[in-house]
């Protein structure tokens, strides 16, 4: 029941209810008959004025009456609406049960959590909304409800319509309908989040307890009573180490562990216990622990004292076994007492680093005199060759461990850098108090020279000095596990030299090292930074390419590297070349493989390439071969295309929709492949995209672009043409130079009548320098436009940097942003921001004249796509320029006011609702939103209603439209639940009618609105 659900009350009275003025006229007519029954009919004056007199008393009375009844009506409905509120607003939810379970009435805040409409789920059965594994409990409870009649309580698990479990807390009372019949009233709340919360807390107490396991030493509590009783709340497990003793000895009593002290520490360590009791301040305390069986312990105990209501006094704290340090500070101050004698050199500091004694060594290694760095800072060594880190993490140690070991760079007095091996030891008072640092080292530079020496000759060729057979297995080896980390292949290539052994003996050993030495520069050269190249002797070279996108992206240095091995190489006019045979193979395979059987394949696959004719490669496995060699074919194909003339251009009319202006074509590559027709550019350049065909392909789509603006311009036309250019060929260093000598071939072209179009893609790495590119460009006079923009990840960045005049936004956002709210946002967001930066935009993919009235509609007048004009040959443009005529409802079309764009969202939404309905009954995709209300469209109605709106016609015709859809979908649905499908999907047409309507209702809203 409803606020709005008032009916007539019965004690309400009516004029028909007051029967006096009723009675007093019946009786003066039956006198004026008796008397006279001619005037039977008629009354005297005097009679009528009275009657009319008392007619007009009663009549205001029952006026008064009315106005009294009408105003209690009013305060009873806003009581009633009140209840209402309180009752639907609840935090918790309210239901009323029939006693076998069904939901005969609940407030707005149990139908939330439940997920259904309160008019779907009256009748259901509270039940179904129990988990399975709880509904024992829920019929058990509801059996003790309807027996005793007590009040029942219980928790379980729920799930709502959408299948999302929640845990509830149910209070159920009982009570009678007003037929008598029991009925029960549960209270619903949802406890979830607190029994996250409890499990969360258990949780944190588990990891709790598992630290203090796990951390060394021993973490503990330690209470003093005021009476002087001790005991230890908690202990972790390491208490057994350290006291030998278990946590529960010492839990209620740990006087215990005062036996435990040493003799000698036993009163110094009480009396800190005690002043930090009375002060409290934090206790760290060093003492020694002595066991029954003699041995003694060096322990350090730190703890922060707190007091406590009781008056106790509670310390947490953690106790540490430094015993080893201690023996090492033993040890460091007997090794100072004979510093003097020793060959390493020795130097000992105050606590704050300054200098105060040195040894002899220190002198012979430092050659610094001992009068010359008393007082002071061992700085002065410092080589500057080590980070800032370094020295952070060296003093950690030295503060946390007492100590830090390990090799260091430092400077001697005449400059020279050399290397020591130092240990730096802190020394501590009996109060652990650091007075001192004692620092021994040695000359190790000698002894890191002859390391790296052998490291070199371990791990690296002699001749070449790339990394020999060792290195690379363990190269190798890396390259493999990264490759199972990443997902991405690595390339092995085995490279042998052909025809060197005729060269080596001809011309002898030094022409033949001279040889080999520049082909493995090449070769390095030609690979990439992260990429391996090594020699495993002779004539015999390994590559290991690893991070590759996939398969075919080995090509490109393949190729690079059979070419850095062919180029001739020149000794004092001699000159010798060789080519080579490459054999590859990949990792990871479907077998299990390691690296000597990758090597053995490689080398396997680089004889397959010395048979087939050298100077080649050769891929091992068949498939993988298969792949290779059909790129290398395409490629060769390619390359025979361009140099046979089958690549043509066709291009594009760019539109104003507006204005019915063309304002250029954009020139699309076609290869008119002799036996496969005309085919597209998806079917070739994907095989280019990394090669530098791509470089030579795109120089020649810019110059017979050039071409043809220069045959239109003779022919009397004058149309700026776009090319595409791809990120390769861009950020080639002697761009600008080809692009010059381009337009100096075509004088008779201007500079802007040709427009660069750049593909937003993550391959334009060099964003300086693409943007110093596109500047120089522009000072030209040649522009730029960032193609298919807002389908990378960086349109931002690209826009900022990148000093192009227009966008182009992607086809796949504006072929779907009709039926796709997502798409439309994104549009409507580029559309925004190419006004913000103040660029141009087009768009592309328009294909109907839907497309185009939206566009506008968005403030997008520039446009291409198959709704203008497919791509045509050069020969086809001058008719169609003569013959297009823009569709007459674009002229009408105008950018809508920001604030009126909601309305064309909304009827993005609601197309895109009957799409989803229909792809429902299909069977395709999920229901969308039932309830009118619900789905997007009804969402923004009922927005429209908040401002004020909901009082124009229109608005009140298209909230009609949209309820007769849902409507409709109601019953469509119900053809589909009785099983009659084909019935259902056969009045979709009526659907599409009813959505048409509510389109051109919204249109004239616009218009309506000045949009």
């Amino acid at each position: 029941m409803t606020r709005k659900d008032h009916r007539a009350d019965p004690a309400v009275p009516s004029a028909s209810s007051t029967p006096g003025l009723r009675q007093q006229a019946e009786a003066i007519l039956q006198k004026q008959a008796a008397q006279s029954p001619e005037a039977e009919l008629f009354l005297s004056p005097e009679e009528t004025r009275r009657a009319l007199h008392d007619l007009r008393v009663h009549q205001i009375e029952l006026e008064m009456q009315n106005e009294e009844l009408r105003r209690a009506w009013v305060e009873l409905d806003a009581q009633r609406a009140r209840y209402f509120d309180l009752y639907d607003l609840a935090p918790v939810g309210y239901c009323t049960l029939s006693e076998s379970g069904l939901i005969l009435e609940a407030n707005l805040t149990a139908s939330t959590l439940l997920g259904m409409t309160r008019a779907v789920l009256i009748n259901q059965r509270i039940a179904r909304f129990i988990v399975k594994e709880d509904q024992d409990i829920y019929y058990q409870h509801r059996k003790q409800l309807f027996e005793s009649g007590a009040p029942q309580a219980c928790e379980l698990r729920m799930a709502s319509q959408d299948g999302a479990v929640f845990w509830a807390h149910l209070e159920a009372t009982a009570a009678l309908d007003e037929g008598g019949q029991p009925i029960c009233r549960i209270v619903l709340n949802d406890i979830t989040a607190c029994k996250q919360l409890a499990v969360a807390q258990k949780d944190a107490l588990d990891r709790l307890q598992q630290i203090a396991c796990r951390v060394p030493g021993m973490v503990y509590q330690y209470r003093l009573h005021p009476d002087g009783r001790v005991c230890l709340p908690f202990a972790s497990e390491a208490i057994r180490e350290i006291y030998r003793v278990s946590p529960e000895e010492v839990r209620e009593d740990a006087s215990k562990i005062f036996a435990i002290l040493h003799p000698d520490d036993r009163d110094r360590v009480l009396a800190s216990v005690q002043q930090s009791a009375q002060n409290l301040t934090p206790w760290q305390y060093e003492y020694r622990v002595q066991f029954a069986d003699g041995t003694v312990r060096w322990l350090l105990g730190n703890a922060m004292p707190q007091r406590e209501n009781d008056g106790s006094t509670l310390w947490h704290g953690f106790i540490t076994d430094i015993t080893e340090r201690k023996q090492t500070e033993q040890k460091l101050q007997l090794a100072a007492s004979v510093f003097h004698y020793a060959r390493e050199g020795i130097l000992i500091t105050t606590a704050d680093a300054t200098i105060l004694e040195v040894n002899d060594a220190f002198t012979r290694i430092t050659g610094y005199p001992r009068n010359e760095v008393i007082g002071q800072n061992p700085r002065l060594l410092s080589s500057g060759l080590h980070e800032k880190e370094f020295f952070v993490a060296l003093w950690r140690d030295l503060i946390e461990k007492g100590h830090w070991y390990g090799e260091i760079w430092n400077r001697r007095k005449d400059g020279a850098i050399y290397a020591e091996m130092l240990t730096i030891s802190a020394v501590c008072d009996a109060q652990a108090h650091i007075q001192h640092y004692v620092a021994l080292f040695s000359d190790i530079t000698v002894f890191k020279e002859h390391e790296r020496q052998l490291e070199h000759i371990a791990h690296y060729d002699a001749l070449t000095t790339l990394p020999n057979r060792v290195l690379l297995t363990d190269r190798l080896q890396q390259a493999m596990m990264q490759a199972q980390r990443r997902g991405q292949p690595v390339a092995v290539g085995l490279l042998d030299l052909d025809s060197f052994k005729p060269i080596n003996d001809r011309y002898g050993h030094e022409a033949g090292d001279h040889l080999l030495r520049t082909v493995a520069v090449r070769m390095k050269q030609s690979l990439r930074d992260g990429d391996t190249l090594a020699r495993l002797g002779g004539d015999e070279f390994v590559a290991v390419l690893p991070d590759l996108a996939d398969i075919k992206a080995s090509v490109p240095m393949l190729t690079r590297l059979l070419a850095a091995a062919a180029e001739p190489v020149d000794m004092d006019g001699l000159l010798l070349q060789v080519s080579a045979s490459l054999g590859v193979t990949f990792y990871p395979q479907a077998a299990e493989i390691d690296a000597d059987q990758l090597l053995r394949q490689a080398d396997q696959a680089m004889y397959q390439a010395k048979l087939a004719g050298r100077n080649r490669y050769h891929v091992f496995d068949t498939e993988q071969d298969r792949s290779v060699r059909t790129i290398h074919e395409t490629l060769d194909r390619i390359r025979f295309a361009l140099t046979q003339c089958e690549f043509v251009l066709y291009y594009q009319p760019k539109v104003n929709m507006h204005t019915g202006t063309v304002i250029g074509a954009e020139a699309l590559i076609r290869w008119q492949h002799p036996e496969k027709g005309l085919l597209p550019p998806a079917a070739f350049l994907p095989v280019i995209e990394d090669h530098p065909l791509a470089v030579e392909i795109g120089d020649w789509v810019i110059d017979t672009a050039l071409t043809q603006i220069e045959r239109w311009q003779a022919a009397g036309l004058t149309l700026p043409v776009s090319v595409n250019i791809g990120a390769r060929q861009l950020q080639q260093q002697n761009f600008i130079e080809r692009l010059r000598v381009h337009l100096a071939a075509h004088p008779s072209v201007p500079s802007s009548s040709l427009e660069l179009e750049v593909l937003e893609t993550s391959a334009l790495e060099d964003l300086t320098h693409v943007s110093q590119v596109i500047a120089v460009c522009r000072e030209m006079g040649v522009r730029f436009a960032l193609d298919d923009f807002g389908t990378g990840y960086s349109s931002l960045t690209y826009l900022k940097r990148l000093a192009v005049t227009q966008l182009k936004i992607d086809q796949s956002f504006v072929r779907d942003m009709l039926d796709a709210p997502e798409d439309l946002a994104i549009l409507e967001g580029v559309i925004s921001l190419a006004a913000a930066f103040r660029r141009q935009v087009i768009a592309e993919g328009v294909e109907t004249v839907a497309h185009g009235e939206l566009l506008l509609q968005l403030g997008c007048e520039l446009a291409q796509g198959y709704g203008i004009a497919h791509p045509m040959p050069a020969a086809d443009l001058p008719g169609w320029l003569v013959s297009w005529r823009p569709d007459p409802r674009w002229a009408d079309r105008s950018a809508v006011r920001r604030d009126d764009l909601p309305i064309l969202f909304a009827g993005v939404e609601h197309r895109a609702w009957v799409t989803a309905f229909e792809a429902f009954l299909k069977g395709t995709r999920g229901v969308p939103p039932r309830d009118h209300h619900s789905c997007r469209f009804g969402e923004w109605l009922e927005a429209e209603g908040l401002t004020g709106r909901s009082t124009q016609p229109a608005l009140r015709v298209i909230a009609a439209l949209h309820q007769q859809v849902h409507a409709l979908a109601e019953e469509l649905l119900e053809l589909q639940v009785q099983g009659r499908n084909p019935e259902a999907q056969a009045r979709l047409g009526e659907l599409y009618a009813l959505r048409d309507q509510l389109q051109e209702h919204l249109a004239g809203l616009l218009r309506e609105r000045g949009g």
